[in-house]
């Protein structure tokens, strides 16, 4: 991928988007438990057919709310690794960090409306969903990584969200508007996001040998590894939040065959779709001949 990106025109950009966390959520703001929240290619609910249509419509309701969790979650991790790839450039380039500083204070507020959509979320479904956690724990195994490897996985998350709107989110017209509209305000700021990053990750990868290189690469998949175990802690979650909401008791068949598919699309949400993202495969492919090739390769089990 060439691309053009600059940090005077990402910071534009940005200050364009410049939503506020009052705007989005409270008073009349509220969700809509009659509608479903995430589109089917994310939730993956529709193919457990031994589910009535309004338990589906209840699993993707637990589904939309550990899908804001999750980045409510990694962005604990992404402000400080922002905030800390920031600090040494203060004095190089004003565009640079003020486009920087915005991405971390962005962050910052994305945490804090996620915060807020739990809580509106907990009021009006009325069962305890729970998520894995706590994020400060998964914030320190991520951070533990070479900053490269961070990188690389924050630019996933960055061009994953940018799918997940474009390709399923936008033009469902069934899901709940309020959800849908905090969906959409987090994918316009993010889009700016995603170029800085890229920024970043060609800077963290200049200088650097082969070696170093593939090295930072095997600790972007441990990251991965690591969400990936987190995620099927997440669905044994959500079963028992599912059970606890519905009152239905899955037998040991069911559950597998709901373990199974809610695995499976957990793991193309924020693994495969991450992964496979051309933008991604391209950025890895400039910094590493044949990178790119090979994750996009993985990314196939996850699909």
């Amino acid at each position: 991928m060439e691309h053009s990106y600059t940090y005077r025109g990402i910071l534009k950009a940005s200050e364009r988007s410049n939503w506020r966390v009052e705007d989005l959520i409270g008073g009349d703001k509220r969700l809509d438990f009659g509608k479903r929240f995430l589109p089917e290619t994310l939730a993956g609910v529709e193919r457990l057919g031994f589910l009535t249509p309004d338990e589906r419509r209840v699993l993707n309701q637990i589904r939309g709310n550990g899908y804001l969790c999750m980045f409510g979650l990694v962005e604990e991790f992404i402000l400080p690794f922002v905030m800390d790839h920031a600090r040494p450039f203060l004095a190089e380039d004003d565009y640079r960090t003020r486009a920087l500083l915005r991405f971390a204070c962005e962050e910052a507020k994305h945490i804090h409306l996620f915060k807020l959509f739990r809580q509106e979320f907990e009021a009006g479904f009325g069962t305890e969903c729970e998520v894995i956690g706590p994020p400060q724990a998964i914030a320190a195994e991520v951070l533990k990584h070479d900053p490269l490897s961070v990188a690389i996985a924050i630019l996933h998350i960055e061009w994953m969200t940018q799918r997940h709107y474009l390709e399923s989110v936008r033009d469902d017209h069934e899901l709940d508007e309020q959800f849908k509209s905090l969906l959409r305000n987090h994918w316009m700021e993010e889009a700016q996001h995603a170029k800085l990053d890229t920024l970043m990750v060609l800077a963290l990868a200049e200088g650097r040998s082969p070696e170093e290189i593939d090295k930072a690469i095997e600790g972007y998949l441990e990251i991965g590894g690591f969400l990936d175990a987190g995620l099927a802690g997440q669905v044994e979650l959500d079963i028992a939040a599912f059970e606890r909401a519905t009152g239905r008791k899955l037998d040991a068949e069911a559950k597998a065959a709901f373990g199974e598919a809610q695995l499976r699309a957990q793991r193309w949400t924020f693994l495969g779709s991450g992964m496979s993202h051309p933008n991604l495969v391209s950025t890895l492919e400039r910094i590493r001949p044949g990178a790119g090739t090979r994750v996009a390769e993985i990314a196939r089990a996850f699909s």
